[in-house]
């Protein structure tokens, strides 16, 4: 398993951008795709984003597409999460996660390491 911790998160006004961070322990980082997703109160936790080994391909919920943008750098062992235009909805708890191979990518329990979590707050 690798160690993550993400950081980023606070309060922003709906409009408003954010970007959230993820850092990773892994030895060989390269090695693992990551994915983002996200808690609000009462929910379940939901797919948000999730990018391949590489960085070749991503992957978006629909109600994030065209808003937030997920990006790894390999030499640093991070994965990020540009958050744009940002709605009161997407106010949540946001999860890093990782996993030498995803058999879904949209599925939480596909993934077997995660981070505590940063939490994102969007004021109307």
């Amino acid at each position: 398993q690798v160690q993550l911790v993400e950081s980023g998160g606070g309060l922003v006004q709906a409009g408003g951008s954010l970007r959230l961070s993820c850092a990773a322990s892994a030895h060989t980082f390269s090695n693992y795709a990551m994915g983002w997703f996200r808690q609000a109160p009462g929910k379940e936790r939901e797919f948000v984003a999730a990018i391949t080994w590489s960085g070749g391909s991503t992957f978006y919920a629909n109600s994030v597409r065209g808003r937030f943008i997920i990006s790894r750098d390999n030499a640093k062992n991070t994965v990020s999460l540009q958050m744009n235009v940002l709605k009161p909805e997407d106010t949540a708890a946001y999860y890093c996660a990782a996993d030498l191979n995803p058999s879904d990518w949209r599925t939480p329990s596909a993934y077997t390491s995660w981070g505590l979590g940063t939490h994102v707050t969007v004021s109307s």
